[in-house]
């Protein structure tokens, strides 16, 4: 048995790094990065990249990331991490029907009413240099968020702090992963402070630390 992740660590690629740590995965990781990163895909000896044939062979939507576990290749990096739980159990996995569609649930939640909010907090308040920042575009996040961050909030309080089941599963590293695009818009957190808990505990654990690091390390 083997699996392979396709995809750079700065992308969403990293939340299914981050499980597979989390889950002493044995995995290949295959570098793609995104082809918009580079002046000319089309250049030779460019490296391995969203539109390349190799890849696209992989994932013909041109996206990352992608896994290949043995043979069965997967899309969505937050289906990936559903079907990796799933697969290897524990405590991080669902553990009935109930919670499984509460992972699902929180994962689709989180994808359509937080994440491109949270990505533009990302780029107009920390990524992009002055001249591209759009203000209106963080105006909108700023005054669409606080619901979320609400409702997330109070999910905390009434699951001992995690997002469901009263302990740590896949439903917080993909929610974490999601969330963590905001943390330029500090006011939010601290409005928000068992989110800030959750995600600064998140954060903390070793399965976390060591994508990060390895993050950190890759050429930007």
């Amino acid at each position: 048995m083997s699996l392979t992740i396709y995809g750079c660590y700065r992308s969403r690629a990293s939340r299914n790094i981050w499980l597979a740590n989390e889950l002493g995965l044995a995995f290949t990781h295959v570098p793609v990065i995104q082809a918009y990163r580079l002046p000319d895909p089309n250049a030779p000896g460019v490296p391995l990249h969203t539109r390349s044939a190799d890849f696209l062979k992989i994932n013909p939507n041109g996206h990352i990331p992608s896994i290949d576990d043995n043979g069965f290749k997967l899309h969505e990096s937050l289906a990936i991490n559903l079907y990796l739980a799933r697969k290897h159990g524990g405590p991080l996995a669902p553990k009935d029907a109930q919670e499984e569609g509460l992972a699902v649930m929180w994962s689709l939640w989180a994808a359509t009413e937080c994440e491109t909010h949270a990505l533009n907090l990302q780029f107009h308040l920390a990524a992009y240099p002055p001249e591209k920042r759009k203000p209106e575009l963080v105006e909108a996040a700023l005054a669409a968020l606080p619901g979320p961050f609400g409702v997330l909030e109070k999910t905390l309080a009434e699951n001992g702090g995690y997002v469901m089941g009263n302990r740590f599963t896949v439903a917080d590293i993909n929610l974490a992963e999601i969330f963590r695009y905001a943390k330029p818009a500090t006011q939010l957190f601290d409005a928000h402070p068992r989110v800030k808990a959750w995600l600064d505990a998140c954060q903390a654990r070793p399965a976390f630390q060591a994508m990060w690091q390895a993050r950190d390390a890759e050429a930007a």
